[in-house]
């Protein structure tokens, strides 16, 4: 099983796709990222199921 997994989504504030390397050791994570287009502040909520795919979450920082 690998323990990092490229992940894409849309930045909440400007849409452009981008990506993060997300670490899969752990089940739950939150933390903030600027988006790699815009600079704009995102808060990143990871999730990781059973089988080790993760999901992410990206949401305004100010919301």
């Amino acid at each position: 099983m690998n323990t990092q997994e490229e992940v894409a989504f849309y930045c909440p504030y400007c849409g452009e796709r981008i990506s993060v390397l997300v670490d899969c050791s752990e089940a739950e994570q939150q933390y903030v990222e600027d988006c790699q287009v815009c600079c704009s502040p995102m808060v990143l909520d990871i999730q990781v199921d059973d089988s080790g795919m993760p999901t992410v979450d990206a949401r305004p920082e100010n919301e």
